[in-house]
């Protein structure tokens, strides 16, 4: 009797020990796993796979201990309807997943590739880890005209896409309406039929560590969407009559758009400019609510190759006030480094009352281009809109500019010297520097000093550079930062 009570006592305590990881640690919750080689919980074959994808995702919907569908790879999953994803769920892959549209899809415009379950909104969705082929060549519809979207979400919150590959489509890679705390980060996107990320109609958004090259349209754009961040992305496009817009994209037409933040980004080789700032807002209670653009410690260098068009430059803005343009690098930029200017079809019904103030400061412009289109501009600074616009131009370095420095726009502030770059020609912008350049590596002296070191405007804040810094901020792309050139006394 004593045997059998210890008995049920021992396999009690086993139970008991067996579940102590399981009540201890916190975990992820089941994954479920899709596979091309039938060693997944759902198995495909090569066609029609969306079928046991969507049977996957709604198993994990349906399921609250299970949060996430995982795409085993290398298989490439060819789909031919939309792959439906609910709310706090996770869809990953292997890199070597590859979600493709299947061959002369025919689908309707705005029917995406992924999209959320409810028409009302799902959230907390997660979308990370694999490639899509958005099957370019293989399907015969126009870029840009709402033709598959990778992923279209709407009224749709904490939604987080990252370390994606997408490419080779007719349309956006993430559009989202409606929609609030999105995060866009670690995505190599190539040659999409239009932007990179569209977010329209949404607040807090953050885009960085994206490199992105444009076909049609921008990298990044937002419409009527506040509380922006875009940093730490590298954007250009190819260059191609089809190759599109701007890299960044800031539309407003309702709403206020008033904390927007756009730094340490590399924007180069663009078709369109580099920047494009513009509001055709005719609302009176939201129409002067565009305002407060911070662009800061970027580098743009042969923005606007685009030979058919003349609203070309590193930055063109308009209808915005209180944009702030400091220590940002401008090298080669077609028609301007930064430009105020409207375009034909978004301003014929916007007449600005006027008082919109640019301020450039801290910022090195050189080598600035005429337009390819008509050899118009060159200028390092342009106002096309002197009744309505004006720039406050403060400690800025202009260098080599082909036309000029200035038209309809003066500075009493700024100088006119070559700035030594550590190398211009391969685009590194650090400052040569007698005490101290950063080569990436570690420190390396110079036998001259930039004239732009400490240089800067003398109430801009200068605590991020290292010692000696001379109390005054630097001109250029790495002032105020860790990676400032240290002074040159």
């Amino acid at each position: 009797m004593l045997k059998r009570e210890l008995g049920v006592i021992f396999l009690i305590g086993c139970f008991i020990l067996a579940s102590i990881p399981t009540a201890l640690c916190v975990t992820a919750a089941p994954t479920v796993y899709v596979s091309g080689d039938g060693t997944g919980d759902f198995n495909c074959d090569g066609k029609d796979d969306h079928v046991q994808i969507n049977e996957a995702l709604k198993f994990v919907a349906d399921k609250s201990a299970y949060t996430t569908v995982h795409l085993k790879g290398p298989f490439t999953y060819v789909i031919d309807d939309t792959l439906l994803i609910g709310s706090d769920t996770i869809l990953e892959g292997d890199s070597t997943a590859v979600i493709k549209l299947v061959d002369h899809a025919g689908w309707a415009t705005m029917k995406p590739l992924i999209q959320q379950m409810s028409s009302s909104g799902n959230n907390n969705i997660i979308i990370r880890g694999f490639e899509v082929n958005g099957n370019h060549d293989g399907n015969n519809e126009s870029d840009g005209k709402g033709y598959y979207n990778v992923i279209y979400f709407l009224y749709c919150k904490n939604v987080t896409v990252c370390n994606m590959y997408m490419h080779d489509g007719h349309g956006d890679g993430l559009r989202i309406k409606y929609g609030e705390k999105i995060k866009f980060y670690n995505n190599t996107i190539y040659k999409l039929g239009h932007d990179g990320l569209f977010a329209i109609d949404c607040q807090n958004v953050e885009a960085w560590n994206n490199k992105i090259t444009c076909r049609t349209n921008s990298a990044l754009r937002i419409w009527n969407t506040n509380k922006v961040k875009f940093h730490d992305n590298v954007i250009d496009s190819f260059y191609h009559w089809s190759a599109g817009g701007p890299g960044i994209q800031i539309e407003k037409s309702a709403a206020i758009m008033d904390n927007i933040e756009i730094f340490n980004n590399l924007i180069h080789n663009t078709y369109g400019p580099g920047i494009w700032i513009f509001n055709y807002d005719t609302a009176s209670a939201t129409r002067d609510q565009g305002k407060n653009v911070h662009i800061l410690n970027n580098v743009f260098y042969s923005t606007g190759t685009n030979p058919s068009i003349a609203w070309l430059g590193g930055i063109v803005a308009g209808g915005f006030n209180n944009t702030n343009i400091e220590n940002n690098v401008f090298d080669s930029a077609y028609n301007a480094a930064v430009v105020h200017m409207y375009i034909t079809g978004y301003s014929s019904s916007y007449s600005p009352k006027g008082g919109y103030i640019t301020t450039l400061r801290n910022n090195i412009i050189i080598n600035t281009q005429k337009c390819t289109k008509d050899s118009t501009g060159g200028y390092g600074v342009i106002n096309c809109l002197p009744s309505t616009h004006s720039f406050v131009l403060q400690n800025n370095c202009l260098y080599n500019n082909l036309a000029g420095n200035y038209k309809n726009c003066t500075s009493k502030g700024d100088i006119y010297v070559n700035p030594l770059f550590a190398d211009q020609k391969n685009h590194d912008y650090h400052l040569q520097s007698r005490g101290g350049m950063w080569n990436g590596k570690t420190w390396v002296k110079y036998k001259v000093s930039s004239p732009c070191i400490d240089a800067g405007y003398s109430a801009s804040d200068y605590s991020n550079e290292p010692e000696d810094n001379g109390n005054r901020i630097n001109i250029g792309r790495y002032g105020n930062t860790i990676y400032a050139s240290k002074s040159k006394h």
